[in-house]
Formats: C-alpha cells, sequence, structure tokens
C-alpha cells in the first residue's frame, strides 16, 4: 500500500521557476523521500542513483548531499533524477529535520547546478552489459535494470548488481536509499528480488546482499521467514 504523501512549496523568486515538493514516506521510518516536480540535475545520465553516507569522502562530489548533511541528524543522502530520500538516526525528529531539508531542496533548485559531479566516463554503470558478461550475468542485469530497479526506486531505495559466483549461484547486490537499515529490507524488497531473479534464471540459487569494500557489516541475508509478507515486482 502506498503510503500518505504531503504537498510542500516554497515561495521562489519571480525569475526562478515555481518547484513542489512532494514528500512522502517510506517502508523505512528511518527515510523520507522527496519528489520535487523538477528533475534532479546529475553529472551524467543514468536510471540509478547515488547514495552517500555522512563522513564517506564520496559525498564530496555533490554539493547537495554536503547541503543536506549540515542538518543535525541526517545520516545518509540518496540522490535520483526523479527523487532525493534523506535518512536520519533514531534521535532526530521529522517535524524538525522536514523543514531544513525542504529549505536545502529548495535553494538548490534555485542555483541550477548538478546535484552530484559527473562519474569518470571509463566507470561502466552497474547494470551496463559488458562484452566480457556470460549470457547468465547479462539476463541477471538486464532484470535488475527493467523490472527489479524501478519497483525498488517507489519506496525511495535502488538496488545495484555487484557481482554473481557462478559456483555458488548467488548474486552479489548493494541496497542504498531507505532500503538501507530498514526493517522490513530483507523480507520484502530483497525477498522479491530473489524470487525474480530464481524464477528467470535457473543458474540462481539465491542474493547476497553486501556493504561497501571495508565494511565488516557484509551480511547474506537470509529468505522465507515465517508467516513474512512479500513485494510483488
Amino acid at each position: 500500500m502506498r503510503a500518505a504523501t504531503t504537498l510542500l512549496r516554497r515561495a521562489t523568486p519571480r525569475w526562478a521557476r515555481s518547484v513542489f515538493i512532494q514528500v512522502e514516506k517510506t517502508p523505512n521510518p528511518f527515510s523520507l523521500k522527496f519528489l520535487p516536480s523538477q528533475p534532479v540535475k546529475l553529472g551524467a545520465e543514468t536510471s540509478s542513483g547515488f547514495h552517500f553516507t555522512k563522513g564517506d569522502s564520496e559525498s564530496n562530489k555533490s554539493p547537495l548531499a554536503r547541503k543536506l548533511f549540515t542538518i543535525d541528524h541526517i545520516t545518509g543522502v540518496f540522490i535520483q533524477q526523479d527523487f532525493v530520500t534523506v535518512s536520519k538516526n533514531d534521535e532526530g525528529a521529522w517535524s524538525t529535520i522536514k523543514p531544513h531539508v525542504f529549505s536545502h531542496l529548495m535553494d538548490f533548485f534555485a542555483e541550477g547546478v548538478d546535484a552530484v559531479s559527473a562519474d569518470d566516463e571509463s566507470t561502466p554503470r552497474d547494470t551496463e552489459i559488458l562484452d566480457t558478461d556470460s549470457e547468465v550475468v547479462a539476463m541477471i542485469k538486464e532484470l535488475i535494470e527493467v523490472r527489479i530497479r524501478p519497483a525498488v526506486q517507489e519506496d525511495g531505495g535502488d538496488i545495484f548488481y555487484r557481482g554473481f559466483d557462478e559456483a555458488t549461484g548467488l548474486v552479489q547486490v548493494e541496497l542504498a536509499g531507505s532500503c538501507v537499515g530498514c526493517p522490513s529490507s530483507s523480507v520484502t524488497l530483497t525477498n522479491g528480488v530473489e524470487n525474480m531473479l530464481m524464477h528467470y534464471v535457473e543458474e540462481v540459487r539465491g542474493i547476497e546482499n553486501v556493504t561497501p569494500a571495508g565494511d565488516e557489516d557484509d551480511f547474506k541475508l537470509s529468505f522465507d521467514p515465517p508467516d513474512s509478507p512479500h513485494v510483488s515486482i
């Protein structure tokens, strides 16, 4: 069921186009999805998004993320061309945080700059099918890009392909945005992902959720918990 939404608007200068920002709840109580009426300008065209964590050096390539991280209790920012997902810790209150996020977003649109600097063109997208990819890997990437990613983004998150182990049949993925730290992510989003990949690609035996390199909290997701809901993707 889609969460109820709130429509916010801030007065803008006469020379600036009026921007409406829709605020939507996500399955993660610590994340909110902000949907502006204008596309978010990225440094490169991509269907995926960019996930930043406070204190991560990667956030330096995003002027918008740097602005949002100045807000107390903000821990994560996910930027996609259609929305921005903001995550907080358990000490912050959305009633206090939302007006500041809204203000920074409106200032960003008034400035007209890119939210994320362009990546090195030599770095392929996670789901870009390469000449070196096997037929199985190509099928996995296509399913993630065409069928799975749009469904995950509906809830303010994203999923990135990180590899396939032919020996074990495990597909490695990385979650981003509202999916990070979401109490239901391992039961709903990832369970739906696993079911779809196993249905269409017989070589797939399961999903392994990984975190960025160097993080010791990598974990393998378990599936089919009793009496748990499933998400249709």
